[in-house]
């Protein structure tokens, strides 16, 4: 998989969840992720959720995360990243 996102974009969410979209991309290899589209918003383009682990790669461990994400060509732009909150966690177990 191809990934991309923005640079300013990238260092606010660290800055703001503690992990970096480098990170991130580690939510693509979980076999039990779960994606759906986000239609909360007129985006003006299909996002998408995805839920399922994070490897943060700075504290060597596992975390049930939050991707949001649009496909572009042949790529995949990351939009942002948090940890999952309690409900969401319900969701993924």
């Amino acid at each position: 998989m191809n990934f991309e996102w923005d640079i300013n974009k990238n260092i606010s969410n660290q800055q703001k969840h503690g992990i970096t979209f480098e990170e991130a991309q580690s939510i693509f290899d979980d076999l039990s992720a779960i994606i759906f589209e986000d239609d909360r918003f007129a985006y003006g383009e299909s996002r998408f959720i995805i839920i399922g682990q994070i490897y943060l790669e700075t504290l060597n461990k596992y975390i049930l995360g939050i991707v949001v994400y649009t496909e572009r060509a042949d790529k995949i732009r990351i939009i942002s990243a948090r940890k999952a909150s309690k409900q969401e966690r319900k969701l993924y177990e």
